[in-house]
């Protein structure tokens, strides 16, 4: 699941403004790795850290605020058209957060879709394997949605507990068949 590094300035929106564009953002990037943005599983996998900066254009304090947004995600996740798809919207949200247009807004928003490289991810006390990660996620997926464009394969999950026990992704895009995790 996505995290995302925030860097809005304080005072830069009105309190509920922020707390709405936080939520929507939260929406987008779950439903742009193809999960449903209602879960709350996704949803509580999805963790925003929210920064402050004092932002400084040509060495003076910016008169208007200035947005940055770093998403990042294991690598493989993002095609091209997801890239598109983050930064056009999370922009587009930033505008109507400002309840600016999006031609003014987007002037001063940047957004950064950053998958992280394989081994250089890590939680809960350990490195985490992009190819393993992604089999998860996939296997989530599939367990909710059933085969699709994206995925098709088996999935074996414990009588017992419900837990993933064995992926076997037979087609994925731009994936190689057979993880195991």
């Amino acid at each position: 699941m996505p995290m995302l590094d925030a860097f809005l300035p304080e005072g830069a929106l009105e309190l509920n403004a922020e707390v709405q564009l936080l939520n929507e953002l939260t929406g987008i990037l779950i439903r742009l790795e193809g999960f449903d943005p209602a879960s709350e599983r996704a949803r509580a996998a999805t963790w925003i850290f929210l920064h402050r900066p004092k932002v400084f254009v040509a060495g003076s304090p910016a008169v208007l605020p200035r947005y940055r947004f770093i998403t990042s995600v294991p690598e493989g996740q993002y095609t091209d058209e997801a890239r598109e798809a983050i930064v056009k919207e999370v922009t587009e949200a930033v505008a109507r957060a400002e309840k600016g247009s999006f031609e003014e807004v987007s002037q001063r928003v940047w957004v950064f879709p950053t998958e992280v490289p394989d081994g250089i991810w890590g939680g809960r006390g350990r490195v985490l394997r992009s190819r393993l990660t992604t089999c998860r996620l996939l296997a989530y997926r599939y367990r909710l949605f059933g085969p699709s464009e994206t995925v098709n394969g088996v999935v074996t999950c414990s009588a017992e507990t419900g837990a993933i026990m064995r992926v076997t992704i037979v087609s994925w895009r731009s994936w190689e068949p057979g993880c195991h995790p």
